[in-house]
């Protein structure tokens, strides 16, 4: 029993470490980051051994840098597939279930084709050429520790039918084109444009705006036609570009508001908050970035914000001792609320996102709703009530443990 307790607690560690589950996780953090250069120090590597003078003299490097890529995936992709039983959304399932729903889940297929190919040259008489050429598969792996790319991937799913509706419109058009250059041209280039499978081909070069000059149109009436061609062209190709580019806009924006709203919430002061007055708080917030070892607030200083940790690192001095705080914790929540001297230095480690929240916007959100002031002064007093913060402090007992 003590046994199945540790692994149990094994595995939620692992899941947690592999997916970032906990926020502001040095862990997680530093296995996400190592993934990531090993997957492009893997992909140079790929891209300069088929260079023949550098694959000769280098040979040696790249076959090492492969088999240590070789190993950490392998591995990280067990963990995975014994850790995904952890996954909190999905605990309803038996466990056999889960594992069978990540294997199969885009990037459970991702993971297994990054080393799959390669165990397998190991056992069948594969063109070995080609499978360091399937490498290029690990590039998806990013996707996983790329929000960039997790939100462009999530907005191309999102407008899936917008595009298939393009691509529709697109295959109409390029049909189009290619007929009525059939019916004019055939004669004049029947080599070039006597089929309309032939003038399919000059249709979507001239719609994609790429215009090859293989085949041009040499009667009046087919320069006519090729003009309105590359009029659609362009309107081809702003249609897929603005859907995707909204699209893209929105899940970056629904990103950082999700993450913005996980900070805030967590923040004891704002306990008991709804969602539409956690919201009105967020608006409050604004943007400031602090370079490595610029010191952000001082000890004793006039406190008149708080603030949240988007990104980055910072520090805090204490009288006893220095504490390190990192993305999605926060600092000096007192001073939103009352005349408070800053308790502590707090310095910038590294280049540093920040969000603050100035009492004054505070308590002119307050004064509008007399609910949600009353609500943030109930916590409030019950928080110094019980000495969570000196009379004259800003920094809470709760926001450096």
């Amino acid at each position: 029993m003590l046994g199945q307790t540790a692994a149990a607690s094994l595995r939620h560690r692992v899941h947690q470490a592999l997916e970032q589950g906990a926020v502001g996780d040095r862990v997680g953090r530093f296995i996400d980051r190592a993934l990531v250069l090993l997957i492009i120090l893997n992909l140079t590597a790929m891209a300069l051994e088929s260079v023949p003078e550098l694959d000769t003299e280098f040979g040696h490097w790249f076959d090492a840098i492969e088999l240590i890529s070789l190993i950490v995936f392998t591995v990280e992709y067990v963990l995975r597939l014994w850790a995904v039983v952890e996954h909190a959304p999905d605990r309803h399932l038996s466990a056999l279930r889960m594992r069978f729903k990540y294997a199969l889940s885009p990037t459970g297929i991702v993971d297994l084709l990054a080393v799959l190919p390669f165990w397998l040259s190991f056992v069948f008489p594969f063109d070995f050429r080609a499978i360091l050429v399937l490498r290029i598969i690990r590039f998806l792996k990013i996707a996983r520790h790329s929000p960039a790319m997790r939100s462009l991937l999530d907005a191309l799913y999102s407008e899936r039918r917008a595009l298939a509706g393009c691509t529709v419109i697109l295959a109409g058009t390029t049909l189009m084109a290619a007929s009525l250059m059939y019916l004019v041209e055939r004669h004049v280039q029947p080599d070039k444009l006597g089929t309309i499978p032939d003038a399919m081909w000059w249709a979507i070069v001239t719609l994609g705006t790429v215009g090859y000059g293989d085949v041009v149109p040499m009667t009046p009436l087919g320069k006519v036609i090729a003009s309105v061609t590359i009029f659609l062209g362009f309107v081809m190709i702003a249609l897929p570009v603005g859907i995707i580019a909204t699209a893209f806009s929105e899940q970056i924006h629904r990103r950082d508001f999700i993450v913005n709203w996980g900070m805030v919430a967590r923040v004891p002061l704002f306990a008991g908050l709804d969602a539409a007055e956690i919201a009105d708080v967020m608006q409050l917030l604004r943007a400031q970035v602090a370079e490595a070892g610029q010191v952000i607030v001082r000890l004793g200083d006039e406190a008149h914000s708080m603030y949240f940790i988007a990104a980055g690192e910072v520090e805090i001095e204490l009288k006893e001792q220095r504490v390190r705080l990192g993305a999605g914790q926060f600092f000096g929540e007192v001073a939103v609320l009352r005349r408070a001297r800053r308790s502590a230095t707090v310095t910038a480690l590294t280049r540093t996102s920040l969000l603050l929240l100035d009492a004054h916007d505070l308590h002119a959100l307050m004064q509008r709703d007399a609910r949600l002031a009353k609500r943030i002064h109930d916590v409030m007093e019950k928080r110094v009530g019980q000495d969570a913060v000196s009379p004259r402090g800003d920094i809470v007992a709760e926001e450096v443990e």
